[in-house]
């Protein structure tokens, strides 16, 4: 089978992404039984630990964009892996809390600078109008790197350290696959070119508005990234091992999230978000019910990947939306209001935890996802001042982004002077 160049450049993408996502930041709660087990960590240091990489991963998100500019793409993504290598070691090797902190910390680093350099990359060597479908295929690799940590958990549960040390060694292979594929680009602006249009006052208040829902989404949804694992063995008396199901389950069902953030594109984004967000709850609830019996748990993580990645799908395409010509800032807000909702959920949790149990924690973070769905009908859905002027534009992911390369008017921007970038 032949691919094309964007084609070829989308599925590298989408392992340095499953490098730097599912495994340098997603898979922690997955061992996280037993490293709490082995250092002997409460559920609430676990929780402050559990958000260190998503605090990371906003900082690094604000930096990105500038070291794209002055370093390249290729050098970016190489001192993204550099650093995940490095913090996946140190997480292998951790003696106790405060350098596993470390270890994790720098996780998110390599997450934040990741995206960035593959967006860079991206208008250097693929066509314009396979931008959406290459980065909808890039985001796809969270997902996969999730699915692949499944048989270090099967296999080496009980050796976490030496699985940590396999993670590393992938990282250091996607550094030398960088240095061969991604060229040594960054963003140029002609002197000539014109500026984006401003950002008018609705604007700001729509991009707030999918800002606090992307806020409290995370929020909500880091419970179960983080302790979801720990839950069934914990409460579910489950054996360790058995949690690498529920992370597959969770990785295949997040592959089906660009289809329906694609279906609510088409249709209606605030009735879609309320649909996801009650799924996420109901993962949330049903896991907390059933934490001994592996088929329900395992059945609460499909419905978890599928509502999750759908939502993280439908907050890109509305950014995108919401801000055409300011390609940097509209798909990256959301993403880094995603990050800092799971920051303040995960200590949050742990707290819940140690002063409730986990049933009622998880019941009541269920509890504040259905009152986030019930506000739906907030939910930003334009973004001119009236629907009915709203210029046509092909729907899904790649109709966000053509849609994106244009000014208020309409008029076609050119994609290097705009700057196109995700987060």
């Amino acid at each position: 089978m032949t691919f094309s160049p964007s084609m070829r450049f989308a599925l590298f993408g989408a392992g340095l992404t499953a490098i730097a996502y599912g495994l340098a930041r997603f898979a922690f709660g997955l061992f996280v039984p037993p490293i709490k087990a082995d250092l002997g960590l409460s559920p609430e240091v676990i929780g402050v630990i559990g958000a260190l990489p998503l605090v990371s991963f906003v900082l690094a998100s604000f930096v990105a964009p500038f070291l794209a500019v002055r370093m390249g793409s290729r050098y970016t993504a190489m001192l993204s892996g550099t650093i995940a290598a490095s913090g996946l070691l140190v997480i292998g090797q951790a003696p106790d809390a405060v350098s596993l902190g470390v270890g994790v910390f720098a996780c998110g680093i390599a997450t934040g600078l990741m995206m960035p350099a593959l967006s860079g990359a991206m208008q250097a060597v693929v066509e314009r109008s396979m931008h959406g479908r290459v980065s909808a295929i890039m985001n796809a690799g969270t997902s996969i790197g999730v699915a692949v940590s499944v048989p270090a958990v099967l296999f080496l549960a009980d050796a976490w350290r030496f699985a940590y040390g396999i993670f590393a060694l992938l990282a250091v292979v996607g550094i030398v696959a960088t240095w061969r594929v991604i060229p040594s680009v960054s963003r140029v602006t002609p002197s000539d070119a014109a500026p984006p249009p401003p950002i008018s006052r609705l604007q700001w208040w729509r991009l707030g508005r999918l800002s606090v829902f992307s806020f409290l989404m995370g929020f909500v949804a880091n419970a179960y990234w983080v302790f979801a694992p720990d839950l069934v063995v914990t409460l579910g008396e489950l054996p360790p091992n058995a949690t690498g199901w529920l992370w597959l389950a969770v990785g295949v069902a997040g592959l089906g999230g660009a289809v329906v953030a694609d279906l609510a594109d088409r249709n209606n984004p605030p009735i879609t978000q309320a649909l996801m967000l009650m799924m996420l709850a109901t993962s949330l609830a049903l896991l907390a019910a059933s934490p001994d019996n592996l088929f329900l748990a395992t059945f609460s993580a499909l419905v978890f990947g599928l509502a999750y990645m759908s939502l993280t799908g439908l907050y890109l395409m509305t950014g995108i939306r919401l801000l055409p010509g300011h390609l940097s800032l509209g798909p990256v807000l959301p993403f880094v209001a995603v990050a800092l909702g799971q920051a303040a959920g995960s200590p949050v949790v742990g707290v819940l935890v140690e002063a409730v149990g986990y049933a009622d924690a998880f019941a009541i973070f269920a509890a504040i996802g259905v009152v986030v769905a019930i506000l739906s009908p907030l939910y930003p859905r334009t973004i001119g001042e009236e629907p009915e002027e709203e210029p046509d534009y092909e729907t899904g992911l790649q109709g966000a982004y053509d849609h994106q390369l244009r000014d208020a008017e309409g008029n076609p921007l050119d994609p290097v002077t705009a700057g196109v970038s995700k987060s």
